[in-house]
């Protein structure tokens, strides 16, 4: 094998899972493509075992993917509360003022500097998406569309300042020259600033088999470990970090200039520990990660199929990129799932890549009175479920499918 890794170099790559080939999870079809082929890719997960990074093969740039974006993070109405806490936090702890200045990388609808803008901060937000940053546009977020790289990073600073803040959330896992991406970070936030990495935690994916997590769109999956090496490198230091429930498990990741002398906080050597203590810091600790896929794909395609056989009607809610990897692998099609109902119009009348399940606007659940609802995004559980109590027949039954099959009766979870 060939393939290197992106953060170290190194050449003796490990298998850790083999989810085969899949299309890119956010390439939704037209009706009329149906009859067309659809270019699929590996999504091999290996480690280095030199610096522990996880990771696949980039081979999607991001050019080819975020330009015209399916996703638009206000659709998710506890993300945008989760970005309202963090913002009066940041403006709390670092004491951020009317003087301040905020640039989020990847800011997307302006979900997140919604809230610096209602305060009266000054901020900018960068996204490479035209359609999505043309939303955050109309809703009084500056925004520039653009990929951050080093040089990137420097021209910002030169044209608006350095920025007291800089956050990135759900970004660092989606861009294959992370060291650049890494740079243009340190390039614009201010030698007193901090720098905010919000990212999906590879603790939870690996101990909680969290695969559907793996799509082309997301190159490397971090640990803290992996973190610290590529923030040095990238001329940032770790000072704190933050263990927290969205996504099904993230890490935010506080981090300096490297010649700043802001002390490390103790929670950095905790999470660390924990890290450890879960056999990350070794390659034996990832191998049964490929076990626990296979034993909840089986579980979950059991049930669907006696679902089918005894005449039950299933169909799914949410069209998240992710649930295309967990229906690619799991070759999940609409003679065990109906249909998906999302909240995104973008979505409305498309098909899901790969297996092809229709996408229908949330109002179809009302009118079609399923049986059995499959709920892809899964990490956010309270929240639809609160949603689909409102919407479903009484007696309606939830199948959540990770981090193990769950079936619960609408109305029994509080």
């Amino acid at each position: 094998m060939t393939t290197s890794c992106r953060l170290c170099g190194g050449t003796e790559l490990v298998s850790v899972l083999d989810l085969g080939a899949s299309p890119p999870c956010e390439a939704f079809l037209p009706a009329e493509a149906l009859d067309t082929a659809e270019a699929t890719y590996p999504l091999h997960l290996r480690l280095c075992p030199d610096c522990l990074m996880l990771q696949i093969p980039a081979l999607i740039q991001p050019d080819e993917t975020f330009t015209d974006y399916a996703y638009y993070s206000s659709y998710s109405t506890s993300w945008v509360d989760h970005a309202r806490r963090f913002v009066d936090a940041a403006v709390a702890d670092l004491g951020l003022t009317k003087d301040s200045f905020v640039v989020e990388v990847a800011s997307n609808d302006g979900y997140l500097l919604q809230h610096v803008v209602e305060r009266g901060i000054r901020c900018l937000g960068i996204e490479p998406s035209v359609n999505v940053g043309a939303a955050a546009v109309a809703n009084g977020v500056p925004t520039l569309t653009a990929f951050l790289d080093e040089e990137l990073g420097a021209k910002v600073a030169a044209e608006h300042g350095k920025a007291d803040l800089v956050v990135a959330n759900n970004v660092w896992a989606h861009i294959p020259d992370i060291l650049g991406f890494t740079r243009g970070l340190r390039a614009m936030v201010a030698d007193t600033g901090r720098v905010s990495i919000e990212v999906h935690h590879a603790l939870s994916l690996v101990t909680e088999a969290q695969f559907d997590t793996i799509y082309h769109e997301h190159f490397q999956y971090w640990t803290v470990l992996a973190a610290v090496e590529a923030l040095g490198l990238g001329g940032l230091r770790l000072v704190d970090v933050e263990l927290l429930p969205t996504h099904g498990g993230s890490i935010r990741l506080w981090a300096v200039p490297e010649d700043s002398t802001v002390e490390v906080s103790p929670r950095v050597a905790s999470v660390v520990q924990t890290e450890r203590e879960a056999g990350l810091d070794t390659v034996a600790g990832y191998m049964s990660l490929a076990r626990a896929t296979s034993r909840i794909r089986d579980d979950l395609v059991a049930y669907l199929i006696e679902a089918r056989r005894e005449g039950r009607r299933v169909v799914g809610y949410g069209a998240p990129g992710k649930g295309n990897t967990l229906l690619n692998y799991c070759g999940i099609r609409p003679d065990l799932v109906a249909y998906l109902a999302d909240r995104n119009p973008y979505k409305h009348g498309r098909f899901t890549p790969g297996v092809r399940i229709p996408v229908v606007p949330p109002e179809h659940l009302t009118a079609d009175a399923p049986d059995e609802v499959l709920v892809l995004p899964w990490n956010l559980r309270t929240e639809i479920t609160a949603q689909l109590s409102e919407t479903l027949k009484p007696g309606t039954k939830l199948i959540f499918p990770l981090p193990a099959l769950d079936v619960v009766t609408v109305g029994d979870e509080s």
